[in-house]
C-alpha cells in the first residue's frame, strides 16, 4: 500500500527550499533585496542563490537540500534588513516537510536502514520508525530541515524534501 500523496518524480524541482524563517512567499518576493546577507551568513554554505527556474525570484536566496541542508544554525534570519527572513525558533521552522519513497527506501524493503532517522534532529518526533522498522514522518514536526536526505544511502534517494506551499 502506498503511502506517499505525490508522484516521486515531480519532487525533484520542488525541493528548493527558502531559508529558516521566510514568509509567504509572495511577501518573501515582495521584501527580499537579494542582498545575500543569508548566503554570506550561512557556516555550512547550504544556502545559495535561486536560478533561473525561480523566474523574477532568481537571486533569492534557496537551500537545496540533497546538495547541503540548514542545519539550523539560525543565524540567517536575525541578519534580513527586510525582514523576508523572520528570527524564528528552530522547532517552528517551516521550510518543507521529508515525504519518503517507499519504492526506493531500504527499510521499506525489509532492509535495516536507520540512516534518515539518526540523522534528524527532532528524532523521535519528526522522524521515527514504525514497528516494522520504517521511517515515518510527522508532519507537526518535521521543519524540513532536509538533514535526513544526505545520508540516505538508496541510489536515488529515498527521501526528499516537499516545500511548504506545495503540501
Amino acid at each position: 500500500m502506498k503511502r506517499s500523496r505525490r508522484g516521486f518524480l515531480a519532487w525533484f524541482t520542488d525541493s528548493e527550499l527558502r531559508p529558516p524563517g521566510a514568509r509567504r512567499e509572495d511577501e518573501f518576493l515582495r521584501l527580499c533585496i537579494q542582498c545575500q546577507r543569508c548566503t554570506e551568513s550561512c557556516p555550512y554554505r547550504a544556502i545559495e542563490p535561486a536560478g533561473w527556474t525561480f523566474g523574477a525570484g532568481m537571486g533569492t536566496p534557496v537551500i537545496r537540500p540533497e546538495r547541503t541542508p540548514c542545519y539550523l544554525c539560525m543565524i540567517c534570519p536575525p541578519l534580513c534588513p527586510t525582514g523576508a527572513l523572520e528570527p524564528v525558533a528552530k522547532e517552528d521552522v517551516n521550510m518543507g516537510e521529508a515525504v519518503v519513497d517507499e519504492d526506493l527506501c531500504y527499510a521499506f524493503q525489509g532492509i535495516l536502514c536507520r540512516a534518515c532517522v539518526d540523522a534528524c534532529p527532532f528524532q523521535g518526533k519528526a522522524l521515527r520508525q514504525n514497528y516494522q522498522l520504517e521511517p515515518i514522518v510527522d508532519r507537526k514536526f518535521c521543519v524540513g530541515c532536509g538533514l535526513c536526505v544526505p545520508p540516505c544511502p538508496a541510489k536515488p534517494v529515498a527521501i526528499r524534501v516537499v516545500r511548504s506551499e506545495l503540501l
